[in-house]
């Protein structure tokens, strides 16, 4: 019983620190917790990588519960993505699974995808806007059948980097299904992509646990702060400028992300 309730303070404030900025930004955690217990706590990438998807999937579940009650789900597109994601994400794991997952080796290449996934993240943070601009012309001609078939692409490439390296769900989600949905109002493509990032996240995380790469009191020290801090960061979004956040979030990722892959 210890072995899942043990509760360690430091991860704790860890995942209350998270969540904070998690609920200000609605930038997934991967992109904040795994780094964190990569640099910070020294913990192996491929341990760090399969705690945090049962994490985002535990997260993630409740805020699809919100999003659903709200009728923001648009759960054609979560099909959508889930039928490519999902075998993606089994792929990915077999391919894994050959090889020694928690090895110098493995942890080297997990870091390197880790601090290409953080720098792409920071990019879309800080261009997303400018590049949806200049993509516009290309993607009104995208019928509904070509955008169906390239939301199913988009699920299968998401599924082999969150697998990887459990960051991509949250802003470069977003960002694909914006080019692809440019009518859908941005609340449901929000809600959307948080739907789909629960079976994403939790067949990785259950893949990753096969593998032996999921720290059981960890994950349960995280999740103690992490609620209370997403609580607390959506009421504070509503109080602090999206304009402010952003620009920092992505400093900070590119800083992180950087200091991964060099």
């Amino acid at each position: 019983m210890n072995l899942f309730f043990s509760v360690d303070p430091l991860f704790m404030l860890s995942g209350f620190f998270v969540g904070l900025l998690v609920g200000q930004t609605g930038v997934g955690g991967g992109s904040l917790m795994t780094p964190i217990l990569v640099l910070l706590f020294g913990i192996h990438p491929a341990t760090a990588v399969g705690t945090d998807l049962l994490y985002a999937s535990a997260t993630k579940s409740v805020g699809t519960l919100v999003h659903g009650l709200n009728h923001t789900v648009d759960w054609r597109i979560v099909r959508r993505l889930a039928s490519g994601s999902v075998p993606a994400t089994v792929v990915t794991l077999v391919a894994i699974s050959h090889y020694n997952p928690t090895g110098p080796m493995s942890g080297r290449i997990i870091s390197l995808v880790l601090g290409v996934m953080l720098l792409l993240t920071a990019v879309s943070l800080i261009f997303r806007r400018p590049f949806l601009r200049l993509m516009e012309p290309v993607l009104d001609r995208v019928t509904p059948g070509q955008a169906a078939r390239l939301t199913v692409l988009t699920g299968v490439a998401l599924g082999v980097f969150v697998t990887l390296s459990s960051v991509g769900a949250g802003a470069l989600g977003v960002t694909g299904l914006l080019m692809l949905y440019p009518r859908v109002p941005m609340k449901v493509i929000v809600g959307s992509d948080i739907a789909h990032a629960v079976p994403l996240t939790l067949v990785a995380g259950i893949g990753h646990w096969w593998l032996g790469s999921v720290d059981w009191p960890l994950l349960t020290s995280l999740l103690s702060g992490s609620i209370p801090g997403i609580i607390l960061g959506s009421y504070l979004s509503a109080h602090i400028p999206d304009a402010v956040l952003r620009p920092m979030l992505a400093a900070v990722l590119c800083i992180v992300g950087g200091r991964l892959v060099l």
